[in-house]
């Protein structure tokens, strides 16, 4: 076992003349050093959170938000800089009440889930009908919950890649139509997180036509416990929800994905994409979903900038509008460039994770997969492994441009404790660990110096 390790790290080290020359070796080192002393993402970080705060589609804060990020690329010396008008609906969140009325009254916290509609000015009471998964509430029949109130009380696991998102989120896009479906009059969820604070999590939730609308809120986890706990009695609860939330057909919702570059020296046509949504939820300062990501992309690239000579290739650096509301910055972008994405070297996002990033893992042709190994030896010295598979699409915003083609990264970091502030008032800053985004930012800076310094076609 030791002598195949052995020889799988001497083909990483073996293949690194190939990519980039000794001058430009060192070029990287200095770079690495330069991220990992510096403190710009998390000043740039700082700055999103307390100039702008919560950046919603269609919000002052979102408009706030597009500005900051023009003068902000703008000031850190990128060649280039602009925007593309992005449009959607605008939704606004209003407020909520909630409460168990029988057998045990208590006040409860919920939070509308993006895109609900509003209860009636009343509010609605029923009885509650639980299930313990999305899939008991598709068993149920059609028209067994008439007048009642369902409730799905599935609780996500905690992991290190963030894989119990998917099987709890389901409920969060799809249950209220399933729900009314079954003729409930609302829907309501134990959230889609990991922490046990008395804060519930909110997420984009969908109607489909056809369906009648049902207002939607999720509970926080301690008082989804409480209700548990209150039906495990065998008596009926009863419920309150009152949500003021609504979405106004009259008007548009306008945003915009800020673009900026570093335009390469050689081959300025030629594109490595690096990337984060610039908006978020209305609760928190978005400062993990997706600051972090914002932060990181605009410094690495004000470093690659700071270099005598630009890279080769053009570095660009996207901002997408929009994606929490259905990744409609990311579809504006496919419809602007879609007849220039062969001219995509390759990208990464980061949308995901609040610590150090652990792995890598490529989305490129075989013949380039000699560049990623060394790629991987001046990642390995930052705690980052190489995974085996070679299967990556790109986060969030950029899986659209990898579906399209693009070679992509994608870089694990550890997501231990991001749904436990995930979509809540506790997105904020002061969950950030300064060196951990050192680091990230990091790997970013390298990633995309290497890409646009190398010359490889990873497309090969």
């Amino acid at each position: 076992m030791k002598t195949l390790v052995l020889s799988s790290v001497f083909l990483a080290l073996s293949s690194s003349a190939a990519t980039l020359t000794e001058s430009e070796t060192k070029q990287l080192t200095q770079l690495k050093n330069t991220a990992l002393q510096s403190d710009l993402s998390y000043q740039v970080l700082e700055s999103l959170t307390t100039e702008v705060g919560h950046r919603l589609m269609g919000s002052e804060g979102d408009r706030k938000a597009i500005i900051w990020a023009q003068a902000k690329m703008n000031a850190l010396g990128f060649d280039k800089v602009w925007t593309e008008e992005v449009t959607g609906t605008f939704w606004q969140r209003g407020e909520a009440q909630a409460k168990i009325i029988t057998p045990y009254p208590h006040d409860v916290v919920a939070i509308a889930l993006g895109g609900s509609i509003a209860t009636s000015d009343e509010g609605l009471t029923g009885e509650v009908a639980h299930f313990e998964t999305l899939a008991d509430l598709i068993a149920a029949p059609d028209n067994s919950l008439n007048g009642k109130i369902a409730f799905v009380s599935y609780q996500m696991e905690e992991h290190i890649d963030g894989n119990g998102y998917g099987p709890a989120v389901g409920t969060r896009v799809g249950g209220a139509v399933v729900a009314a479906k079954k003729g409930a009059s609302a829907l309501i969820m134990r959230s889609v997180g990991t922490d046990n604070n008395r804060i519930a999590h909110t997420g984009i939730m969908r109607y489909e036509a056809g369906v009648k609308k049902i207002p939607a809120a999720a509970l926080s986890n301690p008082d989804a416990d409480l209700l548990v706990n209150q039906l495990k009695r065998n008596k009926p609860v009863n419920f309150y929800l009152k949500l003021t939330s609504h979405t106004d057909p009259k008007v548009t919702a306008v945003s915009a994905n800020v673009i900026g570059e570093i335009t390469g020296s050689e081959f300025p046509d030629e594109i490595v994409s690096i990337g984060a949504h610039l908006d978020s939820w209305d609760v928190g300062t978005g400062a993990l979903d997706d600051g972090m990501g914002v932060a990181m992309m605009l410094a690495s690239a004000h470093h690659i900038a700071q270099l005598p000579i630009r890279p080769k290739r053009t570095i660009r650096v996207i901002l997408f509008a929009a994606e929490e509301v259905g990744l409609l910055g990311a579809k504006k972008y496919m419809e602007v460039h879609e007849k220039n994405m062969a001219n995509h070297i390759i990208g990464a996002e980061w949308d995901f994770g609040v610590g150090k990033i652990y792995k890598m893992t490529s989305g490129v042709g075989k013949e380039s997969l000699t560049a990623i190994n060394d790629l991987a030896k001046h990642l390995a010295p930052l705690g980052v492994e190489l995974s085996n598979d070679n299967n990556a699409q790109a986060q969030s915003d950029m899986s659209v441009m990898s579906a399209a083609g693009m070679p992509s990264m994608n870089f694990a970091p550890d997501g231990t404790k991001y749904f436990d502030y995930h979509h809540t008032e506790n997105d904020t800053l002061d969950k950030v660990n300064a060196d951990d985004l050192k680091q990230a930012t990091a790997v970013y800076t390298l990633f995309a110096y290497f890409s646009a310094q190398s010359e490889i076609n990873f497309r090969k």
